[in-house]
Formats: C-alpha cells, sequence, structure tokens
C-alpha cells in the first residue's frame, strides 16, 4: 500500500530532501547502519511508508534462494534506496541497484553515499532499463 500517490521522481525528490537534512545534521563519517536508522526514522515521521532492509528472493530455473538480498530502505512500494558511506562509489555499488531495480521490477533507485561534504556529490538515480523511454 502507498500513501504518497506521487511519481518515482517526485517521490525521489522529496527522499533526497529528507537524506539532505540527514546529512546537513549528522555530517560524514558514520557507519552506513547510522544513517539507514536516521533516515528510516525520518522518511515515517514524514509520512512515508517505507521497508527497511526488504528482502528478495533468486531465481534461477528451479532454484529459489529466499534471502538472497535485502534493499536497504524500500520507499512506498517503488523506490529503492541504497546507502552508502564509503570513500567513493564505484561500479560494483551501481551495479547492486541495479540488480535491486530488476529482481524487484521497481523502475528507480537512489545510491545515496554519505561520506561525502555536500550530499549532492554522494547521489545518483539509477532507472531500470525496462522502463525506459525509447528515442524515437
Amino acid at each position: 500500500m502507498t500513501y504518497c500517490h506521487c511519481s518515482e521522481d517526485e517521490l525521489a525528490t522529496k527522499v533526497i530532501g529528507c537524506a539532505i537534512e540527514v546529512h546537513k545534521v549528522l555530517g560524514p563519517g558514520l557507519l552506513e547502519n547510522a544513517y539507514k536508522k536516521v533516515l528510516a526514522k525520518k522518511l515515517m515521521k514524514e509520512g512515508f511508508q517505507i521497508e527497511v532492509e526488504k528482502i528478495l528472493p533468486l531465481e534461477m530455473e528451479d532454484i529459489r534462494i529466499e534471502v538472497a538480498y535485502k534493499i536497504d530502505i524500500l520507499v512506498e512500494n517503488k523506490l529503492v534506496l541504497e546507502l552508502k558511506s564509503v570513500e567513493y562509489l564505484n561500479d560494483l555499488h551501481l551495479a547492486q541497484v541495479i540488480n535491486y531495480l530488476n529482481l524487484g521490477n521497481y523502475k528507480l533507485g537512489l545510491l545515496i553515499n554519505f561520506n561525502v561534504t555536500l550530499l549532492k556529490f554522494g547521489l545518483q538515480r539509477v532507472i531500470n532499463d525496462r522502463f525506459r523511454k525509447p528515442n524515437y
């Protein structure tokens, strides 16, 4: 069930605002789990429906692994948040978000690195290619 009847883009904008507020107060240098807990509380306080560590199964042929992956925070059952507190984001972090989008059939994700001086330097929007509009 969703409480915010806005598009993924509008939702992402609102969530980014919450993440910026958290980063302004806490700053860089904390562990990822601290940011995850505070951001989750902030999002709930703002009225968003969230799931923390949302489990995604993995299936291949007749093999199913129930707890293969965990999305850090899923907002309104449509926006994937993958949080980091690292020196630099790299291709593996991006691949992780892409996998979550594909496995859960979600359209949009945010890769957020809190270990930066300004949060805008640690934000990356990730769009699931299945939902991209063709360029005709």
